[in-house]
């Protein structure tokens, strides 16, 4: 996992343009990038390259599209674990190894470890809450949505 604590560099005038340009609408064609890169006047590579150089400088920490699982078949739930401080690293390493998990986040909260579980069928949420209880020796409470909301938010950078 790579390291979260190294501060992101300041994004120069092309590399604002590229984050403002990529920001939704993204085009569904056979060469989006060099369609992209076109319009705001740069080459298909260089904006690959600034794109890739922006991922390792932590200006972005994640670029790619944003899929509804459910309609691929696949389920997806937030789920929360009580994990005791002096065991919170172990169990940290435990959850971030199994490949359904993402957005791993300690909270200020009884419930200290929030993390989204992500899995191609709706059963493999309970075989993965089973496994991560098996791994860690910790409940696993997971939190099914019941309600979906769209909030498309672009940043202006």
């Amino acid at each position: 996992m790579p390291d979260r604590t190294v501060a992101a560099a300041e994004p120069d005038a092309i590399d604002r343009r590229i984050i403002n340009a990529l920001q939704g609408d993204f085009p569904l064609v056979a060469e989006p990038y060099r369609q992209v890169a076109d319009a705001l006047g740069l080459s298909e590579a260089e904006l690959l390259q600034r794109l890739d150089a922006m991922l390792e400088r932590r200006v972005l920490t994640r670029f790619g599209p944003m899929f509804q699982i459910e309609r691929a078949g696949g389920a997806f739930v937030l789920a929360a674990m009580k994990v005791p401080e002096s065991d919170f690293e172990r169990v940290t390493a435990e959850v971030n190894a199994f490949p359904e998990v993402a957005h791993n986040y300690r909270r200020e909260h009884a419930l200290n470890m929030w993390f989204v579980l992500a899995t191609a069928t709706p059963e493999g949420i309970a075989r993965t809450v089973a496994a991560i209880e098996a791994a860690t020796g910790l409940p696993v409470f997971p939190f099914p949505k019941e309600r979906e909301y769209f909030v498309e938010m672009k940043l202006h950078a």
